[in-house]
């Protein structure tokens, strides 16, 4: 891809001067969540289109397998849909990764820790843009969502609110410089006390088809 000023690396700023750029935060229109859920299915991810968090809750469970491995990454879609919580209660028939890595010694047990974290048999998460050609783009500060998401994980399964979605690739950079980053490094110094980067962006253009499920809610969930 040939490069340009508004898509090259972008040095992070103060967090006074961080403000989300309120383009990104509009909702996409039926025809495009249909448009784009069809780019999808030929791209070989499968597509699935909702209503609401709480259908794309329903449908994530409809979609593991009880028994199987499964690590949720960090995103503020699977929390505003209450299923980070359900998954962290124990409550449900999955062999949930996250609860035991909370558990396990970071000095003396990170390498049974990366492990757990880089092949579960199920990984779910969100995106930070979709573009309408049904390209997913996903940044990250650290990267250890983006291996999963990639190749390590047996299945993946994206929760994506309509407000993602982007013409292109271009777009869909500038909506994590300019929106997904200036939020979760606001939130990232409350939770933590220390902002955010965009460090590593993962686009994932085609997929072998089973593999990658996109549960398109026509909702504004996350960043």
């Amino acid at each position: 891809m040939t490069t340009n000023q508004s898509t090259q690396a972008k040095p992070q700023v103060a967090p006074t001067d961080l403000k989300p750029n309120p383009e990104f935060a509009r909702l996409a229109s039926d025809e495009v969540i249909a448009r784009t859920a069809q780019a999808l299915t030929a791209n070989g991810f499968t597509a699935i289109v909702v209503d609401s968090g709480e259908q794309a809750r329903q449908k994530v469970h409809e979609l593991l397998t009880p028994g199987a491995e499964v690590f949720d990454s960090t995103s503020r879609t699977l929390d505003a849909i209450g299923l980070t919580q359900e998954i962290h209660a124990g409550d449900i028939p999955y062999n949930a990764i996250k609860p035991q890595i909370y558990g396990m010694d970071r000095q003396t047990q990170m390498r049974e820790i990366r492990k757990l974290g880089a092949a579960p048999d199920y990984v779910i998460g969100s995106v930070h843009a979709l573009t309408e050609q049904g390209a997913m783009l996903i940044a990250s500060a650290s990267g250890s969502q983006l291996g999963p998401y990639a190749s390590g994980a047996g299945n993946v399964i994206f929760v994506v609110g309509a407000q993602k979605i982007v013409p292109n690739l271009e777009t869909g950079l500038r909506r994590i410089y300019e929106y997904s980053y200036p939020l979760e490094d606001a939130r990232a110094r409350q939770a933590y006390g220390f902002g955010s980067r965009v460090a590593k962006i993962l686009i994932i253009n085609i997929e072998n088809p089973g593999r990658v499920s996109v549960i398109l809610v026509k909702e504004q969930l996350g960043f």
